[in-house]
């Protein structure tokens, strides 16, 4: 996102948002393909909330997208109502809308039509990992809203359903597993291994979350510290070296395809992360098939084949746990337990051989030594940093003011001697 995008960061004032009570609780499961199945569909009668009661029906299928341009929902801001797209992205904090004409936006934020709006007088910059945006901070009301069936957006390559208050068990099978949210700065995790069709990279485990590993719907790819993309790529070159693929393809800047239908999905293995569980020395892993780290790319020269991008990459700021990853799952970000669940979403990706899963608990002993700590310096240390380089400073210092003093001293008995001199030349 360029700096030079118009934004608008709107602060939603508290009376807006106790207009509708929720515990801080959202789901997120994400799919590919146009809407629910027959079968799910069947299940939209209303739910009971796992704190609460409450109907979801409204809310599902309430978030549209495509392939590696994330999801969003539809919402409307201001007096009358704005209808405007917007992005769902657990990885920021920020509610912004674009507020002026761009070629990337179908719709926009127009302050001046709203009777509600109030500008702060403030501007903004927010920088991210990848790209950033400016803008000025105003406030304005805010309500949620959905698609209905019959809009165009309904026919967007992949669609799901963001649920704001309660569980819709609809949405998910099996049962759902939870990770405490170790930093509540971002949803960060802790991962402790990583395996590739089984086998474990055997790493140790602080180079998983190294600096940090999180779960963010903004980003596309599920992105790796360096020394882990490095092992996970040749391990699934091994797993995949029945076809031969361009290293550009591995680097995510080329495509591969194959004629519609015939891509060889079984030769490519399954990952398998495995995340920090609730209970003590216990963990849970979710299975991620080729399926979902093989991104469809559209819109390429020809329709008759099927082309991917590889959709796993390198990063500089720790793990990420993108939308590719969510894609096949229920996501739950639950605040008020500081804890996120996963699940099978009912509308997963798989094979005839292979499917998407949630397992566990599996046996892990010591995993919050897995997370990585920024080291901290505490004041003690510093104060004894201070002291070492004062000492080192009056080291430096002191042959520099004793030869000042010298200096000073001679030129003192230097001018002594010549007045002393200039009084003996009067008197002869």
């Amino acid at each position: 996102m360029a700096a030079a995008w118009p934004w608008l960061l709107l602060w939603l004032g508290a009376a807006v948002l106790r207009a509708r009570p929720a515990p801080p609780r959202i789901r997120l499961p994400l799919r590919g393909g146009s809407g629910l199945p027959p079968a799910a569909r069947a299940r939209r009668a209303p739910e009971e909330a796992e704190r609460g009661g409450g109907s979801f029906v409204e809310m599902i299928d309430n978030l549209r997208g495509k392939s590696g341009q994330g999801y969003y929902v539809e919402m409307t801001v201001g007096s009358p109502p704005q209808k405007l797209n917007i992005l769902v992205d657990t990885g920021s904090s920020n509610f912004a809308v674009g507020a002026a004409p761009h070629p990337f936006l179908r719709r926009y934020y127009q302050r001046q039509l709203s009777s509600t709006y109030r500008d702060l007088r403030k501007g903004v910059y927010v920088p991210y990992t990848q790209g950033k945006w400016e803008g000025e901070l105003g406030t304005d009301l805010l309500c949620g809203a959905g698609f209905s069936p019959n809009e165009t957006e309904a026919l967007a390559a992949v669609g799901g359903s963001m649920i704001i208050g309660g569980i819709d068990r609809s949405l998910y099978v099996g049962d759902i597993w939870y990770t405490p949210i170790r930093k509540e700065w971002y949803y960060e995790v802790i991962i402790v291994k990583l395996e590739v069709n089984g086998q474990d990279l055997s790493m140790d485990c602080k180079e998983y979350n190294y600096d940090k590993s999180i779960v963010d719907s903004g980003t596309t790819n599920l992105r790796l510290p360096k020394k882990v993309f490095e092992a996970a790529v040749k391990s699934i070159k091994t797993a995949s070296s029945t076809e031969k693929f361009p290293d550009g393809f591995w680097l995510g800047e080329q495509l591969v395809c194959w004629q519609v239908g015939t891509t060889p999905w079984h030769i490519f293995p399954v990952l398998s992360l495995y995340l920090m569980g609730e209970a003590t020395n216990q963990s849970f892993r979710i299975t991620i098939l080729p399926q979902q780290y093989l991104r469809p790319v559209e819109d390429v020269a020809t329709s008759q084949d099927d082309c991917y991008k590889f959709a796993i990459s390198q990063s500089s700021t720790g793990t990420v746990m993108g939308a590719v990853i969510m894609e096949g799952f229920y996501v739950v970000f639950d605040r008020a337990r500081k804890r996120i669940g996963f699940a099978v979403s009912a509308c997963h990706v798989h094979d005839e051989f292979r499917t998407a899963a949630v397992e566990g608990p599996y046996l892990h002993s010591n995993m919050e030594d897995c997370g990585y700590n920024i080291p901290q310096t505490d004041e003690s240390t510093l104060m004894t940093i201070a002291y070492v380089m004062a000492a080192i400073c009056a080291l430096f210092m002191l042959p520099l003011c004793l030869m000042v003093f010298q200096w000073r001293c001679s030129r003192c008995l230097r001018h002594g001697h010549d007045d002393f001199a200039d009084d003996i030349s009067l008197l002869k």
